[in-house]
């Protein structure tokens, strides 16, 4: 995204040239309150003598009952950018809309140098979607907004919870569970040759089928969840602490949800797959009573997938804590998570 904004800045505001200088670091280890961001970004602003800093984090960022998505000092050219607020589709154009808008809005010459000085007008949408404009009191001390863009309504809920799920990388739940996944395999191949999980599979109507598969997906998420210790549970009492408590739980369940439906239906191809190298239509009509068609093939893949994915539940127990968060978060939250989990310690 660096190499793209200078040009385009450029283009935008003529007469000026632009540099930009990435750097990453966990800003926001230990700390999820925008002050102390703001704060920490201004002294790192200051050391380094930059015009303009827009720091981005992966964290949701709530203030004053609201979900943030960017936080502006126009006297001292800090912006602070929620990105799980921009959403999880279309993440790096909006993102980069979103700087190029902070950067030209902080150095706009119709703003004042004054520290706490109020801009005349929000920015000119540039952000998509139920982006509400606040502006708080100027006189919260100078780690305080003087323009501030919040998520309003479900939608703009559903927005954050998206990004926050685009953050944490569920695709990667697939690989990250070797051990729970071998076990999966192993009964549904077992299952697949099982003449008792052919006739309950030819007895079982379709209703029945899709509450197998939501019951066995469900012990599969519940039991992740619960055995790495994947539910969050807020540090302090405050309503604050409380919604962000509830938004990286609903994200957590999403996540693993999102990882463990990939792995069912993975299974149930597998399954599928293999059923058609084994079963022998003879030996199954004499069993089931019933003649072998393509339809009873569907059946019993889908019925032996529900089965494994049981099966895999139980192998999960075999993964360490370690391995399923390192599979279900994205690193920076992983590092937060580590983070909390030590101040508890203290």
């Amino acid at each position: 995204m660096a190499r793209v904004p200078p040009a385009r800045l450029a283009a935008r505001s003529p007469g000026r040239r632009f540099e930009i200088k990435v750097v990453s670091e966990p800003l926001t280890s230990g700390s999820e309150d925008p002050p102390t961001l703001i704060r920490r970004i201004r002294d790192r602003a200051d050391a380094e003598n930059w015009d303009v800093v827009v720091a981005l984090t992966d964290l949701p960022l709530r203030a004053d009952g609201h979900t943030l998505v960017v936080d502006m000092q126009h006297g001292r050219g800090l912006a602070l950018l929620s990105l799980p607020s921009l959403g999880g589709l279309r993440l790096q154009r909006r993102a980069r809309q979103a700087v190029e808008e902070a950067v030209l809005r902080l150095m706009d010459p119709r703003i004042g140098d004054d520290e706490g000085s109020l801009p005349r007008q929000p920015l000119p949408t540039p952000f998509a979607g139920h982006i509400v404009p606040v502006h708080p009191d100027p006189v919260g001390g100078e780690d305080a907004a003087d323009l501030r863009y919040v998520v309003s309504g479900s939608r703009g809920r559903l927005r954050v919870l998206a990004g926050m799920v685009r953050a944490n990388r569920p695709w990667r739940l697939v690989p990250g569970l070797s051990k729970a996944l071998a076990a999966a395999l192993a009964t549904g191949a077992i299952a697949t040759v099982n003449s008792t999980v052919w006739s309950l599979a030819e007895a079982l109507s379709t209703p029945r089928l899709v509450i197998a598969t939501i019951g066995s997906l469900a012990i599969m998420i519940g039991w992740l969840i619960v055995d790495a210790q994947l539910w969050h549970r807020p540090s302090k009492s405050s309503p604050e602490a409380r919604q962000r408590a509830r938004l990286y739980n609903a994200s957590t369940v999403v996540t693993v949800g999102i990882g463990v439906l990939a792995c069912y239906v993975g299974l149930m191809v597998i399954s599928f797959l293999w059923a058609l190298f084994v079963l022998n239509d003879r030996v199954f009509a004499s069993l089931t009573r019933s003649p072998l068609n393509a339809a009873d093939y569907v059946t019993l893949a889908w019925f032996v997938a529900s089965v494994a994915t049981v099966g895999g539940a139980l192998g999960s127990g075999l993964e360490s804590d370690e391995a399923v968060r390192a599979a279900a978060y994205s690193k920076r939250e992983q590092e937060r998570r580590r983070t909390v989990e030590g101040d508890h310690g203290d």
